[in-house]
């Protein structure tokens, strides 16, 4: 999943290479269509958009001279990545008329990505931690440039070099980039996700049977003292405009939103973002809970993801991006 490195991000012309054919040329394109998808998520927060920038980078694929682009993968990465900093510049107008907090699209993950025998656990860490609801929050604080070059390098390892040829920018200003990007993600991270879904699980049925039951004291007992609850409704769906901070009012929102709305619906454990995670479906709508566990065991975040809008992807089983 990772790009594979090249100072040539562009097509060059005058190689004397032959043009490949059409099958080859497509089929080349799949082969690093998951690594693009990852690479556009981590960039947008959106599933949807993703697949709409990857597919906006096959069509400048099928269009270019192939047989002048001397690494594949470079202008891939190279198109993929300036065509969403383009839609993530625009995205931050739309935001300004969002009603509520905004949460990332929830993206379909695997429950246990360090069973794949062939998977390499370095890059599969950083991946996954940058996947996460908790990161992609902070990552939307940051530049769009500080936010590319921090997932470019940090996720992808690319050197500098690659960045700053993507980027049109020197080196040196790329590595101040993700210098004040590092800072202010060490500054506002709250919790690292060290717990895999599948370890996870218990801890989150055992929420669920709590909030079922209306019992706050073993609801209390499971949460952090400083956990956050957010939930993006974009005014579509009954949702809180401002994230709810701490335990006891925490708990006592689980337990009268689960009485008042989810008594007798159909809830399904789920891995999304490579955290633990359940659908609740009822006769008027779908809602995604994703959860944040820390070290010590507790429930650190919970994100409810509430507006149709980012759930649509879900149904019809979109291609993962983790």
């Amino acid at each position: 999943m990772e790009p594979a490195g090249s100072r040539d991000a562009a097509p060059r012309e005058g190689t004397g290479l032959s043009a490949p054919t059409d099958t080859v040329a497509e089929d080349l394109f799949l082969g690093h269509r998951p690594m693009l998808l990852a690479l556009a998520y981590r960039l947008l927060g959106q599933v949807t958009e993703a697949e709409d920038v990857v597919q906006d980078a096959w069509l400048r694929w099928s269009a270019a001279d192939q047989g002048a682009v001397v690494n594949p993968a470079a202008f891939l990465t190279t198109v993929t990545t300036r065509l969403a900093l383009d839609r993530l510049r625009s995205a931050a107008v739309r935001r300004e008329v969002y009603i509520g907090p905004w949460l990332p699209e929830p993206l379909p993950t695997a429950a246990d990505p360090a069973a794949d025998p062939a998977a390499d656990p370095a890059e599969s860490l950083a991946l996954r931690e940058t996947a996460s609801m908790g990161m992609l929050l902070l990552l939307d604080r940051l530049s769009p440039p500080e936010r590319a070059v921090f997932v470019l390098r940090e996720a992808f390892d690319l050197p500098y070099e690659e960045i700053a040829a993507i980027l049109e920018r020197t080196e040196d200003s790329c590595r101040q980039l993700l210098s004040r990007a590092r800072r202010r993600v060490a500054s506002e991270r709250r919790v690292r996700p060290v717990t895999a879904p599948t370890d996870a699980r218990p801890l989150v049925e055992a929420f669920l049977a709590a909030a079922q039951g209306g019992d706050l004291g073993r609801l209390r007992s499971l949460l952090r003292e400083d956990v956050v609850v957010t939930t993006d409704g974009n005014g579509m769906a009954r949702a809180g405009r401002h994230p709810i901070h701490g335990a006891e009012k925490a708990a006592r929102l689980f337990a009268a939103v689960f009485e008042r709305f989810y008594a007798g619906t159909d809830i399904t454990f789920a891995t999304y973002n490579n955290a633990p995670a359940f659908v609740i479906r009822t006769p008027v709508r779908e809602v995604v809970y994703v959860f944040g566990c820390d070290a010590e065991g507790r429930i650190a975040e919970v994100y409810a993801v509430l507006n149709p809008d980012k759930l649509r992807h879900l149904s019809r089983g979109g291609p993962s991006a983790g």
